[in-house]
């Protein structure tokens, strides 16, 4: 019998290199999968780390969070709790029904809000006691739904806040609102004292002139009368004529009776200038309340920058351009403060100046009158200008200012309708005041 190959030997040649080809293949695809498993776990293990640490970050916040704390499930049982509450409620919590944590007026309020969510109401809060051994205690509630994987409400998250320390915190919030208004409104005072004393020392030294001019004067006239008075009694007592020539040269009475009208004139003029100073005066004091009036911000302006020259201790006067007439609506009192306190500004600011000069220019713009005050001092440093109305900001030495005259201007400005900015500077510190332009027709005064 003669030795024969298997008749699928030549085939089975084929095929052997066809199972290899699937084989390759077979063990790539075993690698990938092997990869992507790896990979999976890789992901699973992450991820399982991260709800370790979920788990673990929320189980820290339901013991150390002193508000109350409750997941409530589906059925409106309890399922989580806060160390805090589980403190408060005698016995246990999870798995009691949200609503017995409760009294029954917060428990009918618990329930209805429970139903409100599952009818879609985004939240509720509303305010409910829980029974405690020293009495029952109330919580500002808020009510939050869970969702599930498919968005539907599958319970709700509740927390509340002790309303005693909420109430007490509000109590003393506003006690210390109170105070600090308090506070500022005495800081104010003490500003506008501070202006008033400006003030009243330019009235004092404004008045001095005028009444040793008018003293001087008087006591000049009561000097001639007593030379008429023995002039006249020698005419009563019948001296003769020689006599009372005379006694005419003695007394220089020709002279006197010269000098005579030169005093009433000047005791005329002394008085006059004290009238037009009180009356000035009298214009800087009224209207500092009431309602807005239409007034003429080039004539308070000049009157309130004669104040300050006339209360400064130093020789700059104030220079004024643009419109003589700018009629506006506001306060005076008010604006007049703004504007005395813009050139006080100024005037400290050039004490050191080697040409001190400020300037007050009237005009308009963008349908307001505009006042711009402007000097020849340093100018505001870049990095404060932002900072330069704010309350208690100031760049003069310690006890020169209170750093409350700009801020109080710009309030004053900003409730006249208008503001009060800081122009580019060029080369002193410029500020421009604007205020609402009386209307053509249509305005009263």
């Amino acid at each position: 019998m003669t030795d024969a190959a298997p008749p699928d030997h030549a085939p089975a040649a084929d095929v052997s290199g066809v199972d290899d080809e699937v084989w390759r293949s077979v063990l790539k695809a075993v690698d990938q999968t092997y990869s992507e498993l790896v990979a999976h776990q890789e992901q699973l293990e992450r991820r399982n780390d991260e709800l370790v640490a979920a788990k673990t970050l929320i189980e820290s916040l339901l013991q150390s969070v002193s508000d109350i704390l409750m997941v409530i499930d589906h059925d409106g049982a309890v399922i989580e709790a806060s160390a805090s509450l589980v403190d408060l409620v005698p016995g246990p919590v999870v798995g009691l029904p949200a609503s017995q944590v409760f009294e029954s007026e917060g428990a009918a309020r618990l329930s209805a809000a429970l139903t409100g969510l599952r009818l879609g109401q985004p939240t509720a809060q509303f305010e409910a006691s829980i029974p405690a051994p020293g009495g029952a205690q109330p919580f500002d509630i808020a009510l939050s739904p869970r969702l599930d994987s498919r968005n539907r409400v599958s319970g709700a998250v509740l927390t509340g806040r002790p309303l005693g320390e909420l109430r007490r915190a509000y109590a003393k919030l506003e006690l210390s609102h109170e105070q600090l208004k308090q506070a500022q409104g005495q800081i104010v005072r003490n500003e506008k004292l501070a202006s008033l004393g400006r003030l009243l020392a330019g009235v004092a030294h404004e008045l001095n002139n005028p009444i040793s001019f008018v003293y001087a004067s008087v006591h000049a006239l009561e000097k001639y009368v007593g030379q008429f008075e023995t002039y006249f009694e020698k005419v009563q007592q019948g001296a003769s004529r020689d006599d009372l020539v005379r006694l005419r040269s003695e007394l220089k009475l020709e002279r006197a009776l010269t000098n005579l009208g030169t005093a009433i004139h000047g005791a005329r003029e002394g008085s006059e200038r004290v009238r037009d100073i009180v009356a000035d005066l009298r214009r800087l004091a009224s209207d500092g309340r009431g309602e807005a009036m239409a007034f003429d911000l080039a004539e308070t302006a000049r009157v309130s920058a004669l104040w300050v020259e006339r209360g400064s201790k130093s020789d700059v006067v104030v220079d004024f351009s643009g419109l003589d007439s700018l009629r506006v609506r506001g306060v005076p009192g008010h604006v007049q403060q703004i504007v005395m306190n813009l050139v006080q500004n100024a005037i400290d600011a050039v004490a050191d100046s080697p040409a001190p000069r400020v300037c007050i220019a009237l005009q308009h713009h963008d349908g307001m009158a505009r006042m711009i005050v402007s000097d020849t001092g340093p100018g505001v440093p870049a990095d404060q200008r932002a900072a330069i109305f704010d309350p208690f900001y100031t760049t003069k030495p310690v006890g020169k200012g209170t750093g409350l005259g700009l801020s109080i201007s710009a309030k004053i400005a900003d409730e006249h309708g208008g503001q009060l900015i800081l122009l580019p500077d060029g080369p002193g510190a410029r500020f421009a005041l604007d205020l609402p332009l009386v209307q053509a027709e249509g305005d009263r005064e």
